[in-house]
Protein backbone atom coordinates (compact mmCIF):
# COMPACT_ATOMS: atom_id res chain seq x y z
CA UNK A 1 0.00 0.00 0.00
CA UNK A 2 1.64 2.82 -1.04
CA UNK A 3 1.11 6.39 1.08
CA UNK A 4 -1.07 9.26 0.34
CA UNK A 5 -0.06 12.35 -1.95
CA UNK A 6 0.21 14.94 0.37
CA UNK A 7 -2.03 17.76 -0.66
CA UNK A 8 0.08 20.67 -2.03
CA UNK A 9 0.13 23.64 0.09
CA UNK A 10 -1.04 27.20 -1.94
CA UNK A 11 1.52 29.34 -2.28
CA UNK A 12 1.19 32.42 -0.94
CA UNK A 13 1.03 35.94 -2.30
CA UNK A 14 2.37 39.25 -1.42
CA UNK A 15 -0.28 41.42 0.47
CA UNK A 16 -0.86 44.99 -0.46
CA UNK A 17 -0.49 48.19 1.90
CA UNK A 18 -4.09 48.58 2.17
CA UNK A 19 -4.38 44.99 3.97
CA UNK A 20 -2.52 46.55 7.28
CA UNK A 21 -3.60 49.03 10.30
CA UNK A 22 -0.32 51.13 11.36
CA UNK A 23 3.15 51.06 9.87
CA UNK A 24 6.24 51.47 11.00
CA UNK A 25 9.89 52.69 9.46
CA UNK A 26 12.98 50.19 10.16
CA UNK A 27 16.21 51.34 7.99
CA UNK A 28 18.32 48.91 7.18
CA UNK A 29 22.10 48.46 8.22
CA UNK A 30 25.08 47.76 6.39
CA UNK A 31 25.38 44.48 8.80
CA UNK A 32 22.15 43.57 7.78
CA UNK A 33 23.44 42.30 4.36
CA UNK A 34 24.42 38.52 3.92
CA UNK A 35 27.18 37.60 1.29
CA UNK A 36 24.98 37.56 -1.38
CA UNK A 37 23.94 41.21 -1.32
CA UNK A 38 20.61 41.08 0.40
CA UNK A 39 18.99 41.29 3.90
CA UNK A 40 19.54 37.66 5.73
CA UNK A 41 16.49 36.19 6.36
CA UNK A 42 17.02 36.38 10.22
CA UNK A 43 17.06 39.81 9.79
CA UNK A 44 13.09 39.61 9.19
CA UNK A 45 11.93 38.11 12.50
CA UNK A 46 13.58 41.23 14.23
CA UNK A 47 11.99 43.66 12.25
CA UNK A 48 8.41 41.67 13.06
CA UNK A 49 9.20 41.82 16.65
CA UNK A 50 10.48 45.29 16.64
CA UNK A 51 7.53 46.54 14.64
CA UNK A 52 4.80 44.76 17.29
CA UNK A 53 6.84 45.65 20.15
CA UNK A 54 7.62 49.25 19.59
CA UNK A 55 4.14 50.16 18.60
CA UNK A 56 2.88 48.75 21.61
CA UNK A 57 5.54 50.44 24.11
CA UNK A 58 4.68 53.53 22.29
CA UNK A 59 0.76 53.12 22.66
CA UNK A 60 1.70 52.36 26.76
CA UNK A 61 0.26 48.60 26.14
CA UNK A 62 3.42 47.25 26.95
CA UNK A 63 6.48 48.12 29.55
CA UNK A 64 9.55 45.83 29.03
CA UNK A 65 11.06 47.00 32.00
CA UNK A 66 8.62 46.98 35.02
CA UNK A 67 5.66 45.83 33.56
CA UNK A 68 3.67 42.83 35.20
CA UNK A 69 2.33 41.62 31.94
CA UNK A 70 4.80 40.36 28.86
CA UNK A 71 4.52 38.50 25.76
CA UNK A 72 6.44 35.22 24.78
CA UNK A 73 6.75 34.45 21.20
CA UNK A 74 5.19 31.01 20.93
CA UNK A 75 4.87 30.60 16.72
CA UNK A 76 6.75 32.25 13.85
CA UNK A 77 6.11 32.18 10.42
CA UNK A 78 7.63 34.38 7.56
CA UNK A 79 7.43 33.91 3.26
CA UNK A 80 9.91 36.02 1.45
CA UNK A 81 8.92 37.48 -2.42
CA UNK A 82 11.60 40.13 -2.92
CA UNK A 83 14.86 40.54 -1.97
CA UNK A 84 15.36 43.81 0.51
CA UNK A 85 19.16 45.65 0.92
CA UNK A 86 20.93 47.84 2.50
CA UNK A 87 20.53 50.77 2.21
CA UNK A 88 17.19 50.92 2.08
CA UNK A 89 14.49 51.67 4.32
CA UNK A 90 12.19 48.63 5.28
CA UNK A 91 8.41 49.92 6.19
CA UNK A 92 6.87 47.33 8.23
CA UNK A 93 2.42 47.06 8.02
CA UNK A 94 1.23 45.86 11.47
CA UNK A 95 -2.40 43.48 11.79
CA UNK A 96 -4.04 41.57 14.18
CA UNK A 97 -5.49 38.67 12.67
CA UNK A 98 -6.40 36.49 16.06
CA UNK A 99 -6.87 37.66 19.34
CA UNK A 100 -7.77 35.54 22.21
CA UNK A 101 -8.05 35.69 26.06
CA UNK A 102 -4.05 35.29 26.34
CA UNK A 103 -2.59 35.05 23.19
CA UNK A 104 -2.29 37.53 20.07
CA UNK A 105 -1.78 36.64 16.23
CA UNK A 106 0.54 39.84 14.67
CA UNK A 107 0.49 39.92 10.82
CA UNK A 108 3.67 42.01 9.75
CA UNK A 109 4.43 42.92 5.90
CA UNK A 110 7.68 44.22 5.37
CA UNK A 111 7.38 46.75 2.28
CA UNK A 112 10.74 48.68 0.52
CA UNK A 113 9.97 52.29 1.22
CA UNK A 114 7.31 53.64 -1.23
CA UNK A 115 6.41 49.95 -2.46
CA UNK A 116 2.80 48.92 -2.41
CA UNK A 117 3.82 45.00 -2.65
CA UNK A 118 5.01 43.36 0.45
CA UNK A 119 8.79 41.83 0.12
CA UNK A 120 8.33 39.39 2.64
CA UNK A 121 4.88 38.75 5.26
CA UNK A 122 4.62 36.51 8.14
CA UNK A 123 3.39 36.35 11.46
CA UNK A 124 4.06 35.75 14.84
CA UNK A 125 1.86 34.65 18.02
CA UNK A 126 2.51 36.38 21.61
CA UNK A 127 1.19 34.58 24.41
CA UNK A 128 1.06 37.05 27.44
CA UNK A 129 1.87 35.74 30.93
CA UNK A 130 2.71 36.89 34.09
CA UNK A 131 5.90 38.23 34.69
CA UNK A 132 6.85 36.53 37.93
CA UNK A 133 4.99 33.57 37.75
CA UNK A 134 5.08 33.01 33.53
CA UNK A 135 1.22 31.68 33.90
CA UNK A 136 -0.88 33.29 30.89
CA UNK A 137 -2.95 35.75 32.14
CA UNK A 138 -5.77 37.84 30.41
CA UNK A 139 -4.86 40.78 28.22
CA UNK A 140 -4.54 43.82 29.81
CA UNK A 141 -6.88 46.67 29.15
CA UNK A 142 -4.55 48.89 27.10
CA UNK A 143 -3.39 46.00 25.16
CA UNK A 144 -6.85 44.85 24.40
CA UNK A 145 -7.39 48.63 23.28
CA UNK A 146 -3.94 47.94 21.17
CA UNK A 147 -5.34 45.17 20.00
CA UNK A 148 -8.51 45.63 18.42
CA UNK A 149 -7.68 48.80 16.68
CA UNK A 150 -4.87 46.61 14.59
CA UNK A 151 -7.67 44.11 13.76
CA UNK A 152 -7.58 43.07 10.12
Amino acid sequence: MSAPTPTPTPKPTPHTRSAYRAFRSIPTRWADNDMYGHVNNVVYYSWFDTAVNALLIERGALDIHGGQTIGFVVETQCNYFAPVAFPQTVEAGIRVAQAGRSSVRYEIALFAEGSDTAAAQGHFVHVYVDRATQRPVPLPEALQQVVDSLRA
